[in-house]
């Protein structure tokens, strides 16, 4: 199988740590803020070029995974972190072609995000965007984040949506942060921009969602109801949120073969797409696993076409 995985992770390759207060080199890691960024393989391109070739994927899209997100800076600082991480994640996956990179946009600074994307805009070798799903972002419906849209969806390559850290406290125990929280702040990011209108107003605009969605394919229907009997604060929207959700796709990694069969039936066959979350151990170690159980003709689509797809920008 050619496939792709859309969700992959790889630490940045950084040079100059002594220009990024807060980040730290400790014994070929990296400290970020305090804290030390473990999983050695996030540091090694070499493993995940040979992880995709062992379960026979031709290409796997990078982004740098949540530790470095960063959320708490302030503009200025912000803005230079992004720059230092993209430029490290494109020393990471330089020359290997197998390794797709995403730029990160800092959705909590609106301005310095723009302000990014139009940097690597000017540049070659993107395959795409990444940027936190809830977490510390702005409302995804922020009007700041306007020309953001604007421009992606001029541009049409995907944005990644991962979560960032939940700001719920209660999530502490139990592992639930990731547990629940990473699905929950997905939703959170999907209900703004859709409640937003921003796939109305940007129709090119297309977004990626990882861990299958999270809570989105169980509650989309709610969020209709909502909208349907008029409840207090929704606006009043055009198209059903049937249609609107076509501008989203989202990857396998439900770790349920019945959440991904309720993806399937809410984004479309056309729009789930391969994610493994490598390497982290809340990943699959098979991502073609978790769609076996479909037709092996979807199955190619997922793991092939859906990607390729989603990776090519639209032509006029």
């Amino acid at each position: 199988m050619a496939g792709i995985d859309l969700h992959t992770h790889l630490a940045p390759v950084l040079t100059d740590v002594s220009a990024l207060p807060g980040v730290e080199q400790d014994g070929g890691r990296l400290v970020v803020d305090g804290a030390r960024v473990g999983l050695p393989r996030l540091y090694q391109p070499e493993a995940l070029e040979e992880w995709l070739a062992s379960r026979g994927l031709a290409a796997g899209a990078v982004s740098a995974p949540p530790p470095f997100f960063r959320q708490h800076l302030g503009r200025a600082d912000a803005a230079v972190w992004a720059r230092a991480l993209n430029d490290g994640v494109r020393r990471a996956t330089d020359g290997r072609a197998p390794l797709l990179p995403l730029a990160y946009l800092p959705l909590d600074q609106p301005e310095a995000a723009v302000a990014e994307l139009d940097r690597v805009l000017a540049e070659e070798g993107w395959s795409g965007f990444a940027a936190s799903a809830g977490g510390g972002s702005v409302s995804l419906a922020d009007a700041r984040l306007d020309p953001l849209w604007e421009r992606l969806s001029a541009d049409g390559r995907p944005l990644l949506l991962h979560p960032g850290a939940s700001p719920d406290t209660r999530l502490g125990a139990f592992y639930l942060a990731n547990l629940l929280g990473n699905p929950y702040e997905t939703g959170v990011a999907v209900a703004e921009l859709l409640f937003g209108d921003v796939p109305g107003r940007f129709p090119g605009a297309r977004f990626l969602l990882v861990h299958c969605g999270g809570v989105v394919p169980a509650v989309l229907g709610r969020w209709q109801r909502g909208l349907d009997t008029g409840r207090p604060g929704l606006p009043d929207l055009s198209a059903p949120l049937t249609e609107t959700i076509g501008g989203f796709y989202a990857d396998c990694l439900a770790h349920d073969p019945a959440v991904v069969d309720l993806a399937l039936a809410r984004f479309g066959a056309d729009r789930i797409v391969l994610g493994s979350d490598w390497p982290f151990p809340m990943g699959s170690d098979d991502p073609a696993s978790l769609v076996a159980h479909l037709d092996p003709d979807l199955v190619r689509r997922i793991s092939e076409d859906n990607a390729r797809t989603l990776l090519q920008p639209p032509t006029e």
